[in-house]
């Protein structure tokens, strides 16, 4: 068996025993039955995706994941293509956003050349996997070949089962990539059958005239590769880019190690929906951090059956809404392991 297909048939169903009594210790915590609502919901997922129910404060890591698609060359984004590249190069300098709310999580980072189309050198503190310098325009054919997504897949793979044997047990989503919110539209037209207007946003921000070249190019993309009756790495070949795929591997080799997996935006929960659609059971794995304003996003939400843990209008990408949300997990697992109980407080409960 292929390291994909060996991590697929080892992605077992999370433990719901374990989310039981992790409620069970919430409920004797000092406060009215379920009056924290969605902060004992996490708790309860964390518990279930370990299989166990007083799960440690998590060792983090922020994937970033980042790879540039021929598709730009349409015009579909607001900024060039080199802006891939050099926002490559601020990452590795510590300068973007993710950098910034990354250290503020104490969350590890790791940076991902997947597929960037820029110089041949070495970046201290990027991990080098690049495919190739970008994938080919899928107005024309497939994005990428099948052997090149498997290669992204199991790139992914790999970095989950490397982060899991160093102890991370909480791994975040993020990615970088001019022109991939068209390429994770696509995806998800793909995927859930729904029309190409519904579905498409503005992304990096593009005005009207750009907004039409996306959606053109997108419905282009798939007459060009119509995804009708085709398995779900052949379409995710077709239409995806490299990091897309590289991120659907880090979701297929977390939910094998059974480390939970946070979510970022749009493009990152697309590739958790590719990670499902290769692999049903991993879905249950991972936990939506937010919800952006890129209209798509609902949608992705929906069919990964997640519900975000807030809302804050964010459409950056890069991991930013997973970093925000590891605090929540913290605050969570701080919860269920410092609050105390009826008994050690010697509070009257009334079991309600």
């Amino acid at each position: 068996m292929s390291l994909l297909e060996e991590t697929r048939a080892a992605i077992s169903e999370i433990d719901h025993e374990a989310a039981a009594n992790t409620q069970r210790l919430l409920d004797g915590k000092t406060k009215p039955r379920r009056s924290l609502g969605r902060l004992e919901d996490l708790a309860c997922k964390i518990a279930a995706i370990q299989g166990n129910p007083s799960p440690p404060l998590p060792t983090k890591a922020i994937v970033v994941m980042a790879g540039d698609h021929g598709v730009a060359q349409e015009g579909v984004s607001a900024y060039p293509p080199e802006v891939t590249w050099q926002m490559l190069l601020n990452f590795a300098r510590g300068g973007a956003a993710i950098n910034v709310l990354a250290r503020q999580a104490a969350a590890r980072l790791i940076v991902v050349d997947m597929g960037v189309n820029g110089p041949d050198e070495v970046i201290d503190r990027v991990l080098s996997r690049r495919i190739a310098a970008g994938t080919r325009n899928f107005t024309q054919g497939p994005a990428m070949t099948l052997e090149q997504t498997v290669l992204a897949l199991e790139h992914g793979i790999t970095i989950a089962q490397a982060l899991a044997s160093t102890g991370i047990d909480l791994i975040g989503l993020g990615e970088m990539g001019i022109g991939n919110t068209t390429a994770a539209t696509a995806l998800l037209a793909a995927f859930t059958g729904r029309p190409t207007l519904d579905i498409t946003g503005r992304g990096t921000g593009i005005d009207d005239n750009a907004w039409a070249r996306k959606v053109s190019a997108i419905d282009k993309a798939l007459t060009v590769n119509p995804p009708t009756g085709k398995p779900a790495l052949q379409i995710l070949a077709a239409l995806g880019g490299f990091e897309i795929a590289g991120l659907a591997g880090v979701v297929l080799g977390a939910a094998a190690c059974k480390v939970p997996v946070l979510l970022d935006g749009f493009i990152a929960s697309t590739a958790a929906l590719c990670a499902a659609r290769l692999a049903p059971r991993a879905a249950q794995y991972v936990i939506a951090s937010h919800q952006s304003v890129e209209i798509g996003h609902k949608v992705v939400l929906e069919a990964l059956g997640c519900t975000p843990l807030f809302e804050f209008s964010m459409r950056l990408g890069e991991g930013t809404g997973a970093a925000l949300a590891m605090h929540m997990v913290d605050a969570a697992l701080h919860i269920l392991h410092e609050m105390a109980t009826f008994g050690s407080a010697q509070v009257t409960d009334t079991g309600r």
